[in-house]
């Protein structure tokens, strides 16, 4: 048995020095998006220095959902905010099938 879901990828660089609050950061938000909905997502830094997140939710409602609800921890947001150099718009993958089940 499949579950389809939809895979969203994510791309920043970061100020030096910014990257241990961010990742903490990402973390709590992380934890959070779970809570409402989010199968999970893994966070890295590529070899090119990027740092990707590559988050899944069930379907592309369930994402919207958990975004259009009360707003995720402002702390956690304004420090992300503050460690990001520039960013990449966001992929969305839709479906996705995780044959790992």
């Amino acid at each position: 048995m499949s579950l389809s879901t939809i895979a969203v990828l994510y791309r920043w660089k970061l100020h030096s020095g910014k990257e241990e609050a961010f990742k903490q950061a990402w973390a709590l938000l992380s934890e959070q998006l779970i809570q409402r909905g989010s199968l999970g997502s893994r966070l890295h830094r590529g070899a090119d220095g990027w740092w990707y997140s590559y988050a899944a939710w069930p379907s592309v409602a369930s994402r919207d959902d958990a975004f259009n609800r009360e707003p995720l921890d402002a702390g956690a947001l304004t420090i992300m905010r503050a460690a990001v150099a520039e960013s990449c718009p966001e992929v969305v993958l839709e479906p996705v099938v995780d044959l790992l089940l």
